[in-house]
């Protein structure tokens, strides 16, 4: 942890929200799932530990590489997740989809080619991000088929194991203890904007599972790939944060390669209604 930052801890905030919010929907008898056991909370671990190794290692990434070198690398866990997919649930790999892979991975390239600058313990926090995000992203695709559980029961044990795996890392790490001290940190609007965000995650959360089990973990995987153009675009209306010519470059490249690849899906899906 450097700066007094407080990564973990607020993931941790969030994710204690999102139970208090599926548990209180709970409560007034809008949604249903059986109380917490042990059995099933071992047969969603693996889910919230490739999680955590996820975010840990993006961390790391970040730490030793720059932003550009990371995109690129988002890109190729793509290809591997789309790779799992087809191994692991038989899913088609159409020729258009590979294709779209192909445009957002050398789009991403040809915009950080200035920036580029790889150091070996850069590239090795790369590669274990990527190993741990595509089995992150393939194994909630098993759990979301094999545990018996509602979406809002997935919600819930994704949440509450997500605060058991890592309250002792920001303990350890001792962001619990900055939080604690920092008086400066202990306002209505502070607190206000974490319950927002794990109000926002709760619903997150319902919507990655169910996005990940109707459609698959490849189109969940350019989804999230997809999901930095709005960011940027809002960042740049709310915020006035500046959109380089590079940004605008990859937008428009992973754009095109977002619209290819819904084509190529939109035309499976024809083809086998009409089968």
């Amino acid at each position: 942890m450097e700066n007094g930052d407080l990564n973990i801890l607020l993931v941790v905030i969030q994710a204690i929200v999102a139970v208090v919010c599926v548990e209180f929907c709970k409560m007034m008898k809008w949604v249903e799932y059986p109380p917490f056991e042990f059995r099933t909370a071992q047969q969603w671990a693996p889910v919230n530990i490739l999680f955590c190794g996820m975010l840990f290692t993006g961390m790391a990434s970040l730490q030793y590489n720059n932003v550009p070198m990371v995109t690129v690398f988002k890109n190729i866990t793509n290809v591997l997740v789309a790779a799992g997919d087809k191994y692991y649930f038989g899913a088609p790999i159409e020729m258009l989809v590979m294709v779209a892979f192909g445009i957002m991975l050398l789009g991403a390239v040809f915009a950080a080619r200035n920036d580029i600058h790889v150091t070996t313990k850069g590239l090795l926090w790369m590669w274990a991000n990527c190993v741990t995000t595509s089995g992150y992203v393939l194994y909630m695709k098993f759990a979301t088929k094999s545990v018996k559980l509602s979406k809002f029961g997935m919600v819930f044990y994704n949440n509450v194991l997500c605060t058991v795996f890592l309250m002792p890392v920001a303990i350890f790490n001792g962001e619990v203890n900055v939080f604690l001290n920092n008086k400066g940190l202990h306002t209505f609007d502070y607190y206000f904007k974490n319950f927002f965000a794990g109000f926002v995650g709760f619903f997150l959360n319902f919507a990655s599972l169910n996005c990940v089990q109707v459609t698959g973990p490849s189109t969940y995987a350019i989804i999230g790939s997809l999901n930095k153009i709005p960011t940027s675009i809002l960042g740049w209306m709310l915020f006035d944060s500046e959109i380089t010519g590079q940004t605008w470059f990859f937008i428009g490249v992973s754009m095109a390669g977002g619209f290819l690849y819904s084509y190529a899906k939109l035309d499976t899906g024809k083809k086998k209604s009409s089968s």
